[in-house]
């Protein structure tokens, strides 16, 4: 389930991304010329932020953020290759939909 504010019909050719919550970066994303701005925990009141000047798009905090732990572990693996990098099989999604 994705929450967005409206559709602006127009096409896309920049789309700003922050894992996590990334209302504090709306602002940002704007003045890099973003059409579509992807994050999670938006309040209500952050979709007027959009002013229809950009797509906001909430796709979850947990959503935003579950597949970083593989790609920071790749990452560090590659850059310090004599050391063990480990990484955690525990998810921690307290969030369940019905």
């Amino acid at each position: 389930m994705i929450r967005h504010s409206r559709i602006l019909n127009r096409p896309v050719k920049n789309i700003a991304l922050c894992g996590g919550a990334g209302s504090f970066l709306i602002s940002k994303a704007l003045a890099a010329g973003a059409e579509v701005f992807v994050t999670g925990d938006l309040k209500y009141h952050e979709f007027f932020d959009a002013n229809d000047r950009l797509l906001l798009a909430d796709i979850g905090h947990f959503e935003s953020e579950q597949f970083t732990i593989d790609l920071l572990q790749e990452v560090l693996a590659q850059k310090f290759p004599t050391f063990a990098v480990l990484k955690t099989s525990v998810k921690t999604n307290p969030v369940h939909y019905s």
